[in-house]
């Protein structure tokens, strides 16, 4: 009998397409991106480096550790 894996499933398909992490060294985020983590889930991650998590609700800026890129939060 054959068992259904979780890793199996079809991957849901995203609404926006994938960027290169690391491709800029700013980027625009807005309360939805929130919590912010570097690379963005929007990132392709197999070529970049482990996700972080970054503080930026405080200060509306925040300075990814790996890779240098920064996130401003609009609005």
């Amino acid at each position: 009998m054959a068992r259904w894996i979780a890793y199996n499933r079809p991957m849901p398909a995203t609404t926006k397409a994938l960027i290169q992490p690391n491709a800029q060294n700013q980027y625009q985020v807005s309360q939805d991106d929130l919590p912010l983590a570097c690379p963005m889930p929007q990132m392709y991650l197999w070529n970049s480096h482990p996700r972080v998590y970054l503080s930026i609700e405080g200060s509306g800026w925040a300075k990814c550790p790996y890779c240098g890129a920064e996130y401003t939060l609009k609005g």
